[in-house]
């Protein structure tokens, strides 16, 4: 057999060998108010579009008919991906009552304050893949730094392995306390759904 048809197995990455969704109370909320949005306003008014569209005589050039059904299969395609990280999901309040290790320890929903070899401090979440916020310092436990932190306790020293090397990081502190995941907002200026339908 030659090179080219052998197969070499995939490394798989930590979140699909869990199979298991990690996220905060917070973050599921999120995912559950976006899959009720389009499933309930958006799909709706695009199906409506759909309609209208199809009326219009030849579909095969028909501009709104063809840019709406490929709307729609893109909010399908949302709604089953959100539909299974829903059912996946663990969720793991960060606020719960902890005890051992578990209470001085990071782990997922820690909030962790961590200092470069230069001393520059900074203070990060550790939150779930899909609630990754730089903006908000949350960051997921999969990440490079999500992974280096864990089971850190204060005074611990870590090494972060990223792409422009190793860096030496003491953690500072580690709590528990709610982390505020950014609520899921109605897109503005979404003129899929009245695109249409005043003519």
């Amino acid at each position: 057999m030659r090179k080219g048809f052998t197969r070499r197995p995939k490394v798989e990455e930590p979140v699909a060998n869990h199979g298991k969704n990690y996220i905060t109370p917070g973050g599921i909320e999120r995912l559950k108010d976006e899959r009720h949005f389009l499933l309930t306003k958006d799909r709706p008014a695009v199906v409506e579009v759909v309609a209208w569209a199809a009326g219009n005589g030849d579909r095969s050039e028909n501009a709104d008919y063809q840019y709406s059904k490929r709307r729609l299969r893109q909010i399908d395609g949302r709604v089953r991906f959100l539909t299974k990280r829903i059912e996946a999901a663990e969720v793991i309040d960060p606020e719960a009552p902890r005890t051992g290790q578990r209470e001085t320890r990071a782990f997922f929903g820690a909030t962790v304050r961590y200092a470069n070899a230069a001393g520059a401090e900074r203070v990060v979440s550790i939150v779930g893949t899909d609630e990754v916020n730089l903006d908000r310092n949350h960051i997921s436990w999969a990440s490079p730094l999500g992974r280096a932190l864990m089971r850190a306790a204060e005074d611990d020293e870590v090494f972060l392995h990223a792409p422009g090397g190793t860096e030496t990081l003491t953690v500072l502190e580690v709590r528990y306390e709610r982390i505020s995941v950014e609520p899921f907002h109605v897109p503005s200026g979404d003129q899929v759904s009245t695109k249409g339908l005043d003519r």
